[in-house]
């Protein structure tokens, strides 16, 4: 049944949806790929809050979510930036989120690693309390028997005077960790406060301490997960790369290409789009691993896309477009969130990301996922 979809300046257009999910084979381990999903949150919708609250999160929608996504052999990046770390989910919920989602992943032999930050601290900090925040949530990680993400610190752009202030600050860190961690740089078009970070607004000096911190340490650092939307800086990086220390591609603009890799290396991947992409990136590793490179490029680059699309500036709200298509694909049953964050992104966004996610097959039961958008389209006031 056909629906009429918002573009931008008051019009519709018809879109006719498909009939048929995208036929996927039988989930099976991931095994040529190290291959991390960063999870959403699901919101409460029942709970009496205000956007300055703290999250309100549906438990068991939530962990049923992270079983969906190690039911199709991928890992769990848990407490990240996709679960709205700093933009509604306060420490006190992501402390809980790691405590839980670590137990489950205990439970169904799923492997899952989780932030490291220091979003306890809410006003300006000096440089001993961002390490003593950073140690705080490194034990609790360690303590729950998840592997460490050091993201990347607003408190520690906003207290550093230079790139000594980062070595000294990772280094004692990596020191104390105790097992490998993944170290995070996210630039500033998923987080402004992060301009500048490893003491340098040039990317080529940043690049170079970053690097700094990782020759320093490199048993320590099992990878690097690098989201700066720039491929080509990424494949450089990666092949700078002490032996034994990997490249978590965060690039989602570009991610196909560089988990394909090339004659020096590839990337394995760290990736928010992977939320909603889940059983389709599976689905594409798998026919990586069988060394068919044509499929898994056939399979993964039309998603692309729909990627660039959910991630279009400002990127920090592309998780208003990941927790409308679960909404859609039935994980979820409200299209709510922490925060009131489902109001970041406009209707002709939303409406065009059910047009790509649908025409991909991302649906399970399109015909549920139609008449959801369809209701949503009703409450806009869009005729039908």
């Amino acid at each position: 049944m056909t629906l009429r979809l918002p573009v931008p300046g008051g019009s519709t257009r018809a879109y006719e949806p498909r009939t048929e999910p995208l036929a996927l084979s039988t989930a099976g381990p991931l095994t040529s790929r190290t291959v991390f999903s960063a999870a959403h949150v699901v919101a409460d919708p029942y709970a009496d809050t205000t956007p300055d609250a703290p999250a309100a999160v549906d438990w068991d929608a939530t962990l049923a979510f992270r079983r969906h996504l190690w039911s199709h052999g991928l890992g769990v990046a848990e407490a990240m930036d996709t679960a709205q770390r700093g933009m509604g989910l306060d420490w006190a919920g992501a402390a809980e989120l790691i405590r839980r989602s670590a137990a489950e992943a205990r439970g169904v032999g799923g492997r899952i690693a989780c932030g490291v930050g220091t979003d306890q601290l809410t006003g300006p900090a000096s440089l001993p309390e961002v390490r003593a925040a950073y140690e705080e949530q490194l034990a609790l990680v360690e303590e729950s028997g998840a592997q460490a993400v050091l993201m990347a610190s607003r408190a520690l752009a906003a207290a550093a005077t230079g790139p000594e202030d980062y070595l000294d600050l990772y280094g004692h860190l990596l020191r104390q960790a105790g097992e490998p961690v993944i170290l995070h740089w996210l630039g500033p078009m998923f987080d402004p406060a992060l301009d500048g970070y490893w003491g340098s607004r040039d990317l080529d000096a940043a690049t170079e301490t970053f690097l700094d911190v990782i020759a320093a340490h490199p048993d320590k650092v099992d990878g690097i997960k690098v989201s700066l939307l720039d491929a080509r800086r990424e494949v450089g990086l990666r092949r700078r790369l002490p032996e034994g220390v990997r490249c978590y591609t965060g690039d989602d603009f570009h991610y196909p290409e560089l988990i394909a890799g090339d004659e020096q290396g590839f990337s394995h991947a760290l990736l928010g789009i992977f939320d909603p992409l889940g059983p389709l990136a599976a689905e594409a590793v798998r026919l990586l691993d069988t060394g068919d490179e044509e499929a898994f490029r056939k399979t993964l680059d039309p998603t692309v896309e729909l990627s660039r699309h959910l991630f279009e500036p400002p990127t920090r709200f592309y998780k208003t477009g990941v927790v409308f298509l679960a909404w859609l694909a039935g994980h979820q049953d409200h299209f709510a969130m922490v925060g009131g964050l489902q109001s970041a992104r406009s209707l002709p966004h939303l409406a065009r990301a059910y047009e790509l996610a649908d025409g991909l097959g991302l649906f399970p039961d399109p015909a549920r996922a139609e008449s959801r958008m369809r209701s949503l389209l009703t409450t806009y006031g869009v005729p039908q």
